[in-house]
């Protein structure tokens, strides 16, 4: 029996026992290769991928856990000053273990970004969306479609605009977020638990230019019926008002 699995923007995937079942697409082999070289390095924080089923459509294992779906407002346990310690740690642990990992030359991602020295390969879409939660514990992430090339420093500044956060306030509001003061602290806590050794200015400019990026993105891919939807719900508005919002970050 399968179970369709909530949240996520385009649906689709469904729960088989201990698996995810999910529609292949053409960035598929790129994502299972790295997450075969994830398991080979023993990376504990990611599905494990099984090949692809009688339905063309690919195998994951199941990251077990408490996920937010589509309710708002989030659990607690998002916006907790120690899962934002595991967060960063997860995501200090994943670029450790991806570091030596070169693509192929031919890899297709979904981001449409291709591997060159000095970039590395992000999840990009590490957000609490995307976030297993088992007894207290961050589990790990899923959905790894987003997955590809990336500037360095990229992934660690999505990650800190969804977990910190440093979304706009009305949005961050609405999953259950108030502590705006609070929100320097809880950067350089972030920051400091991922071994961000760098000035908090520079890193503000790595978030502004990749919100740019992302917003970029959207309007560049607007004819696809999922990005047309996000323009039209308002979601590249939100971005452009949380880059506006960075500059009360500043010292």
């Amino acid at each position: 029996m399968e179970e369709r699995l909530d949240g996520g923007n385009a649906g689709g995937a469904v729960r088989a026992g201990d698996t995810v079942r999910k529609p292949a697409r053409p960035w598929t082999p790129a994502v299972h290769a790295l997450l075969d070289h994830l398991r080979d390095k023993g990376f504990d924080g990611a599905p494990r991928a099984l090949g692809i089923d009688e339905r063309g459509r690919e195998i994951l294992t199941f990251l077990d856990g408490e996920s937010v779906g589509s309710h708002k407002p989030w659990p607690r346990w998002v916006h907790a000053d120690e899962t934002l310690d595991q967060v960063a740690r997860w995501l200090r642990d994943y670029h450790r273990a991806v570091a030596d990992f070169v693509p192929a030359h031919d890899a297709v991602w979904r981001g449409g970004g291709t591997w060159e020295p000095g970039f590395e390969i992000g999840h990009n879409d590490a957000a609490p969306y995307n976030a297993a939660w088992r007894d207290g514990w961050l589990a790990g992430f899923f959905d790894w479609d987003f997955a590809g090339p990336v500037p360095a420093g990229w992934d660690l500044a999505f990650t800190a605009f969804s977990w910190v956060p440093l979304h706009a306030r009305h949005v961050v509001a609405a999953e259950g977020f108030t502590d705006f003061a609070g929100r320097p602290r809880r950067l350089a806590r972030f920051l400091t638990a991922y071994g961000w050794s760098g000035r908090t200015e520079d890193f503000l400019d790595v978030v502004r230019a990749r919100i740019a990026a992302h917003v970029e993105g959207i309007r560049s891919r607007a004819d696809d019926p999922l990005f047309g939807e996000m323009v039209r719900n308002g979601v590249v508005d939100a971005l452009e008002r949380a880059a506006d919002e960075l500059d009360e970050f500043r010292p």
